[in-house]
């Protein structure tokens, strides 16, 4: 079965999968006014997807004003410059994290994680640099599709967002929370700090929402909150 360009999660607000069917995703939050805000740009060789995507629900990139950034890593941020280019849209990242993609290189990893610091030498975790128009805080409420809330969600990187489109109630968990194979932990050695993402991620937990969307793997559309709160329980049990 070929892979959908576009997938619909609610009014208004589509998945665009940028890798596989859903290893990597992005997101199009579509407006009354028509205008679209894109979540996250892939890896480098991504926007051909994007715009494949945009073109499956009837928008043009000229269409994008505005692209919102959950953190800076080369899987998330790596087509950043390129979107930018082709829609002329500006760049939206949280605050911690501008450093970051301005230098065009990951922050650092973990140094508690084994074999952290290998990795890193290994990767470069470099992607081509980008230029932030607006620095995001917690509790910013972007005027996007109705309103998406910005939720802070450091520890993956130190800027790291969640994002909660009020009116839809669509969660998107950024890579506080992976979709792989069920709800896991993102990866060790991506993380800059393993031990406050999973901390900050129960904030995930208090929120309101019918649609768990994630960057790494499909959407949870049923009971959403209820299976990512029986999730997150399993840690204070551990």
């Amino acid at each position: 079965m070929a892979r959908a360009p576009a997938v619909p999660l609610a009014p208004g607000v589509w998945r665009i999968p940028t890798a596989g069917r859903a290893m990597i995703n992005s997101y199009a939050l579509v407006g009354d006014d028509g205008a679209v805000t894109l979540v996250d740009c892939g890896v480098k060789r991504a926007p051909a997807r994007i715009v494949r995507g945009l073109a499956a629900i009837g928008k043009h990139p000229a269409d994008v004003t505005r692209i919102v950034l959950t953190h800076a890593h080369p899987d998330h941020v790596g087509g950043a410059a390129e979107v930018a280019r082709r829609t002329g849209a500006p760049l939206a990242l949280h605050a911690a994290d501008v450093p970051y993609a301005e230098a065009g290189n990951s922050p650092p990893g973990d140094p508690t994680v084994g074999g952290a610091r290998l990795f890193a030498r290994l990767s470069s975790g470099r992607f081509p640099a980008f230029e932030v128009a607006q620095p995001l805080a917690d509790g910013d409420l972007l005027d996007v599709a109705g309103g998406l809330r910005v939720v802070h969600t450091p520890g993956h990187s130190p800027g790291h967002v969640s994002l909660l489109h009020e009116p839809t109630r669509v969660l998107i968990t950024g890579d506080a929370l992976f979709n792989v194979a069920g709800v896991r932990w993102p990866v060790k050695l991506f993380c800059t700090d393993f031990q406050m993402t999973q901390l900050t991620a129960h904030v995930l937990g208090e929120l309101e929402y019918d649609v768990a969307a994630f960057t790494h793997g499909p959407e949870i559309t049923d009971q959403a909150r209820e299976r990512v709160r029986g999730f997150l329980a399993r840690l204070s049990r551990e």
